[in-house]
């Protein structure tokens, strides 16, 4: 009986030797990619907005792309409400504010920017047949802008002109606001330049930019205040795309030449 209880005791440690020398340990889970969330407006061409797939692009779009690939990192792009931009910045629901961001004395307390990389100016639009041919004119008027745009601001800094406007309409985006200038419902509409004309330019003849406007600013992209190795790697990424002319192809492929601020 002893005799049978050593031989099954010899054959159980045999196999448990044999089961442990023919473990073999799993492979270890691949290390999550690196990637940054970078929050827009996804209705503001030529910047950032969708196609006829609903796929999202734009010159920003095209520009985050490459800088994403320099910098070895995907990027992620989430719709935003524009106007909470700065709470979803410092929330940590997003990384990175890149959608033709002005660059504001206001913005600068809360967003960390990235050197310039475009000019931008606060336009003035109205229907071809308009009376209205300078601000001053936009006395009595009802003047749309998108809310939480620069618009606002740079209107507010012109105190006569903010003054003398009837009401000041905000819009959850600038197309909206066109339809409504379209249908006579808003007297003019303020608004960015790049986004402005990219979109009159669709419809000749329907609308006219006055010569009149509200200064000229600057975009930049824009990260958290704490973000600062972040931030340097997107300057560098910028400075690099500049240099070798990459900016400027992306540039002319939107804009039909190179608008890319040196």
């Amino acid at each position: 009986m002893k005799k049978h209880v050593l031989w099954l005791m010899a054959g159980l440690m045999g196999a448990i030797v044999l089961t442990g020398c023919g473990k073999k340990e799993a492979p270890a889970a691949p290390a999550p990619a690196k990637a940054i969330v970078i929050g827009l407006d996804d209705n503001f061409p030529p910047m950032g907005f969708r196609d006829d797939k609903n796929e999202l692009i734009g010159f920003d779009i095209d520009l985050a792309k490459e800088a994403g690939k320099r910098l070895g990192v995907a990027v992620n792009f989430k719709p935003i409400d524009w106007n909470a931009k700065e709470a979803e910045l410092n929330g940590n629901r997003i990384d990175v504010l890149w959608n033709g961001l002005t660059i504001t004395e206001e913005r600068k307390a809360n967003i960390l920017f990235t050197k310039p990389y475009l000019e931008n100016r606060q336009i003035i639009v109205v229907t071809e047949k308009s009376p209205i041919a300078t601000k001053a004119q936009l006395a009595g008027a009802v003047v749309g802008v998108q809310d939480g745009s620069s618009a606002v601001e740079a209107i507010q800094k012109d105190a006569a002109t903010a003054k003398s406007i009837k009401e000041l309409k905000k819009f959850g985006d600038n197309v909206t606001a066109l339809m409504d200038l379209s249908a006579g419902r808003l007297d003019a509409l303020v608004v960015d330049e790049i986004v402005g004309r990219y979109y009159t330019g669709k419809k000749p003849g329907e609308y006219r930019v006055l010569e009149d406007n509200f200064g000229t600013e600057d975009y930049g992209v824009g990260t958290r205040k704490s973000d600062t190795e972040l931030s340097t790697k997107l300057n560098k990424a910028l400075d690099d795309m500049k240099a070798d002319g990459t900016a400027a192809k992306i540039s002319t492929q939107w804009f039909g030449k190179d608008i890319v601020k040196k």
